[in-house]
C-alpha cells in the first residue's frame, strides 16, 4: 500500500517542483522515505520479481512501438541494441573486474550485463519540458525494446557461469541461438493461437471486454513461462509477443469498448509497475547504505567514498562507450547513404551524438535484473559480491538519471534531427478512402431499411445528412495544397469550440445535479458520452 502511495504521489510532487526534476528520481526519494520510516521491508525473491515486472512492460514496449518507425532506422537500432550491449558487456566486464578484483569476473560481467539496457521512459520524463526530436524518440525506443532483452540474455549466461564456475563461448553462442530464436518463436506462436481463439469465440457468442483485457494481461506472463519451461528466453518471448500483437490485433479487431477499456487499464499497469520498481529501488536504499561498510571490504578499501567513485568510474566508462559506438554508427550510416546516393550528406551535429550518449539513461530494467541475481550459489553459500553488485547498480540509474536531468535539456534546446517527410498526405488519402467506404455502406444501409419498412424517403433524408459530413471531408482532403490546409485549420477551430462547448455541457450537468434536477444515473451517463466525446477530439 505504501509503495502503491508513493507512486500515485510522484507524479504530483514532480510537477509541484520548480525545477524540472525527473519522476524516477522522486520516486526513488520517496522510497527511501518509506525505508527510513517503517519497520516493514519488502523481501525480494528474485525469480517471482522476474516474472511480476519484465514480461508485462517489455510486452507493452513491443505492442505500442511505432513498427514503421522502427523498420526505418532498424540497422542503427540493431546497431546500439546488440552491438553496443556485447561491446558493454565485454568491455565494462573486464573494466570492471580489473577496478574491483574482488569481484569475480562472472559477476563483473552480470553487473556489465544489468547496465548496458537504457530506459526511454526515464529519458522521456527528463525532456518532459524540452521535447525529443521524434526520430531520436523512436531509435532510443526501439533500441531499448531489443537492448533489454539482449542485455537480460547475457545477464542470464552471466548468472550460469558465475554459479556453475565454466564458461564456453562456443557453447554459449549456440545455446544464445536456442534461447534466442525459440524465445521469439513462443512469443509469437503463443499470441497468435491466443487471438485466434479469442477471436472465434468472440465470433460465435459474443464478447465480453473484461475478459478480452483479460486475455491480453495473461499472454506476456503465457509467453514467458512456457519459454522458461522449455528453457528459451522468457524476456524475448515477451517482447515478441508484444510486438505480433500488434498485427494479430489489426486482423482480428475487437470492440471499440474493449480497445478503450484495455488501453486505460495498460496504461495503468505500465504506470505501477515503472513506479514500483523505481520505489522499491529507493526503499532498499537504507538497507545497501546500511550495509555498505561490509560492502566495501570487500573491494580492499575501508572508506565508503570508494563506492562513490567505482559507482562514477562505471558511468564515465558506459558513457565513454555509448559516445564512441554512436560516432561510430553515425559515421557508417552517412557512408552507407553516401554510397547509395550523390546527395551531399553533411556531418551530425556533435550536439547529437552528445544528446544520444547521455539519453543512455538507466532505469527499472537494469534494477529489475540485478535484484533477480540469486541470493545463494548451487552449494548454498552467498552469492559472491551480490550486494556489491545491487548498490553499483543503484548508483549507475540514480548518478545516469541526475546527469542526465541536468545535460540532456541543454544539449536538446535547438536541437533538430534531419527533416522528416510529413505523413499529411498519407493521413488524407486514407481519410478519404474510410470516408468513401462509409459513404458505401450507409447507401446499403439505407436501400436495406427501405426495403424492409418502405419509408424510403425518411431514410433517405437521415442518410444523406450523416453522408453529407463525409463528402465534406473527401472534398476538403482531395482538393489543393491550399484548401487542404484551410481544411485542417477548420478542423481546429471546429475541435477548439467543440472542446468549449463539452466543458460547457459537463458543467451545466454537475449543476443539475447539485440542484437534483436530474439522477446520479442520468448524470453519469450524460458526462460519459461527454468525456467519449472529448477523447475523441483531444486525440
Amino acid at each position: 500500500m505504501f509503495l502503491l502511495l508513493a507512486v500515485v504521489m510522484s507524479g504530483a510532487v514532480s510537477r509541484m517542483l520548480p525545477v524540472s526534476v525527473p519522476t524516477p528520481l522522486v520516486q526513488i526519494l520517496l522510497g527511501a522515505v518509506i525505508g527510513l520510516s517503517t519497520s516493514y521491508r519488502v523481501e525480494l525473491d528474485p525469480e517471482l520479481f522476474l516474472l511480476l515486472f519484465l514480461p508485462p512492460l517489455l510486452f507493452l514496449d513491443g505492442w505500442r512501438i511505432p513498427k514503421d518507425e522502427l523498420l526505418k532506422d532498424l540497422s542503427t537500432v540493431v546497431e546500439l541494441a546488440l552491438g553496443l550491449v556485447l561491446l558493454t558487456v565485454i568491455g565494462m566486464g573486464f573494466f570492471i573486474h580489473w577496478m574491483i578484483p574482488a569481484m569475480p569476473l562472472a559477476v563483473a560481467f552480470a553487473l556489465a550485463a544489468v547496465v548496458s539496457p537504457t530506459d526511454p521512459i526515464a529519458v522521456s520524463a527528463i525532456a518532459a519540458r524540452v521535447p525529443i526530436p521524434k526520430r531520436m524518440m523512436h531509435i532510443l525506443e526501439g533500441e531499448s525494446l531489443l537492448n533489454d532483452a539482449s542485455g537480460l540474455v547475457c545477464l542470464r549466461f552471466a548468472i550460469a557461469a558465475a554459479l556453475t564456475g565454466t564458461f564456453s563461448a562456443a557453447s554459449a553462442a549456440t545455446s544464445f541461438l536456442w534461447v534466442a530464436g525459440i524465445g521469439l518463436a513462443v512469443g509469437i506462436v503463443v499470441t497468435l493461437v491466443v487471438t485466434r481463439i479469442k477471436a472465434w469465440v468472440s465470433r460465435r457468442f459474443g464478447e465480453e471486454p473484461g475478459s478480452q483485457i483479460l486475455v491480453s494481461l495473461l499472454i506476456p506472463f503465457g509467453s514467458y513461462l512456457l519459454a522458461e519451461h522449455i528453457h528459451a528466453s522468457g524476456i524475448l518471448a515477451a517482447v515478441s509477443a508484444g510486438v505480433t500483437m500488434t498485427f494479430a490485433e489489426i486482423s482480428r479487431q475487437a470492440l471499440a469498448t474493449t480497445r478503450m477499456r484495455r488501453n486505460s487499464v495498460w496504461d495503468t499497469i505500465q504506470f505501477a509497475l515503472n513506479g514500483i520498481i523505481f520505489v522499491l529501488l529507493g526503499e532498499q536504499l537504507p538497507a545497501i547504505l546500511a550495509g555498505a561498510k561490509s560492502t566495501v571490504l570487500l573491494t580492499g578499501h575501508h572508506g565508503p567514498e570508494w563506492l562513490g567513485l567505482y559507482v562514477l568510474a562505471i558511468v564515465a566508462g558506459l558513457a565513454l562507450l555509448r559516445f564512441g559506438w554512436v560516432w561510430v554508427s553515425l559515421r557508417l550510416t552517412l557512408l552507407r547513404r553516401r554510397l547509395n546516393s550523390e546527395a551531399t550528406l553533411h556531418s551530425p551535429d556533435w550536439r547529437l551524438v552528445a544528446a544520444m550518449s547521455l539519453a543512455g539513461v538507466r532505469g527499472a530494467i537494469t534494477l529489475a535484473g540485478v535484484l533477480t541475481i540469486p541470493l545463494t550459489m548451487n552449494d548454498g553459500s552467498p552469492f559472491p559480491a551480490r550486494d556489491l553488485a545491487i548498490f553499483l547498480a543503484a548508483g549507475v540509474i540514480i548518478v545516469s538519471l541526475v546527469l542526465a536531468s541536468i545535460a540532456l535539456p541543454i544539449l536538446l534546446n535547438g536541437l533538430t534531427m534531419p527533416a522528416e517527410p510529413s505523413k499529411q498526405a498519407e493521413e488524407d488519402a486514407a481519410r478519404v478512402a474510410a470516408a468513401e467506404a462509409a459513404i458505401s455502406a450507409i447507401e446499403r444501409s439505407q436501400h436495406d431499411l427501405a426495403e424492409r419498412d418502405g419509408n424510403a424517403d425518411f431514410y433517405a433524408a437521415a442518410g444523406t445528412r450523416v453522408m453529407d459530413l463525409y463528402r465534406e471531408r473527401i472534398e476538403s482532403r482531395s482538393g489543393s495544397a491550399k484548401a487542404s490546409a484551410e481544411a485542417r485549420l477548420q478542423d481546429r477551430l471546429e475541435r477548439t469550440f467543440r472542446l468549449a462547448g463539452i466543458k460547457a455541457e459537463r458543467a451545466a450537468v454537475v449543476e443539475q445535479v447539485r440542484e437534483r434536477a436530474i439522477g446520479s444515473a442520468t448524470a453519469q451517463k450524460l458526462i460519459r458520452e461527454l468525456d467519449l466525446l472529448e477523447a475523441r477530439y483531444r486525440i
